[in-house]
């Protein structure tokens, strides 16, 4: 009886009478967007760098500098993270690009991506880009840098309105795919694993492409972009959005008539909690720059993506993390 069932079920596949069993799913590249997808937390870290002198004290000894290539192997070597950011170039892209290049270059050397068929970043890359507003035409031509290294997010610093996110989302995406960018993708497919082809195919933006590999991540960090929250989480692909915490406290410090320093807790407190009420009214991730105090507070409010310090508070805020969300 069952040869006779499945000897008449292959016949009838072959006439067409039968779906054909489903296709396997193609492995997602990007591992920060699979845990999105899950609703899963999401760990980074900051690149390990390092250390600079500080203004009016002596300059590190110069066998305490590490090489690009020994600091990405550092990042490397820590496995429990989802993705290393690298924020130098938030300030002065000119003068932060090429060492940027350098580590990049390194991390996909010592194999931020595993190879074969179905390529997959072990570690996310994820850079800042400095601000859009000034010039949108020069903020595109930085991204187009920054995406033709290789890395899986752009993150966008103070963004002041839902036009100038949009800006930059379109500086991410193909000119094919309605966006901006140029179409030199750089070292980009090599250090993916794959051809041109089907990196200019995959290297589209999530959530707007759902078979997009890049993700975006918007900060916003002033009463300006505060006031207009809601409209900034509302744009189409904005990925994940993070109050900026650092920021936002000299935002919410004043100085009294005698020279003294006030920081106003309660409305700091009160900008946080109005970008998560934004994230979770549009149904967007929210992010937030946690540490081993914070971390699991954070979590219990509804944060779910959460960048932390390099270092060995940043690794116990992760396992502090990981615990919390039984990853």
């Amino acid at each position: 009886m069952r040869s006779s069932w499945m000897l008449a079920a292959s016949a009838a596949l072959s006439l067409g009478l039968l779906p054909p069993a489903p296709l396997a799913a193609q492995a997602r590249f990007n591992p920060v967007i699979d845990l999105l997808a899950a609703k899963k937390p999401v760990f980074g870290l900051y690149a390990p760098a390092n250390r600079r002198a500080r203004p009016g004290q002596p300059a590190p000894p110069a066998d305490s500098m590490k090489t690009m290539a020994q600091l990405a192997q550092e990042a490397l070597a820590y496995k429990k993270v989802d993705y290393i950011f690298e924020g130098t170039m938030e300030y002065n892209f000119d003068q932060s690009f090429p060492p940027f290049t350098e580590f990049a270059k390194a991390m996909f050397d010592g194999g931020a991506v595993s190879g074969g068929r179905n390529a997959r970043a072990g570690h996310g890359l994820f850079v800042k880009t400095p601000e859009i507003a000034p010039d949108p035409a020069v903020a595109t031509a930085r991204i187009g840098k920054q995406l033709n290294e290789g890395v899986t997010g752009i993150v966008f610093v103070d963004v002041l309105s839902a036009e100038e996110l949009k800006k930059g989302i379109a500086a991410v995406r193909f000119s094919s795919k309605g966006g901006t960018r140029s179409a030199n993708v750089g070292n980009a497919p090599a250090r993916w694993g794959m051809s041109e082809k089907e990196y200019k195919e995959r290297a589209d933006l999530w959530p707007l492409n759902p078979k997009g590999e890049l993700l975006t991540f918007t900060i916003v960090e002033s009463k300006e972009g505060l006031s207009k929250i809601r409209e900034i989480a509302a744009v189409p692909g904005v990925g994940v959005l993070f109050p900026g915490a650092g920021t936002l406290r000299g935002v919410f410090t004043s100085t009294d008539a005698n020279g003294q320093r006030k920081f106003d807790e309660v409305a700091w407190e009160a900008a946080i909690q109005s970008v998560l009420a934004a994230c979770k009214e549009f149904n967007v991730p929210c992010g937030y720059p946690a540490g081993a105090a914070d971390i699991e507070m954070r979590m219990k409010q509804g944060f779910s993506v959460f960048v932390i310090g390099w270092g060995e508070q940043g690794f116990k805020a992760v396992d502090l993390g990981r615990a919390a969300s039984g990853r």
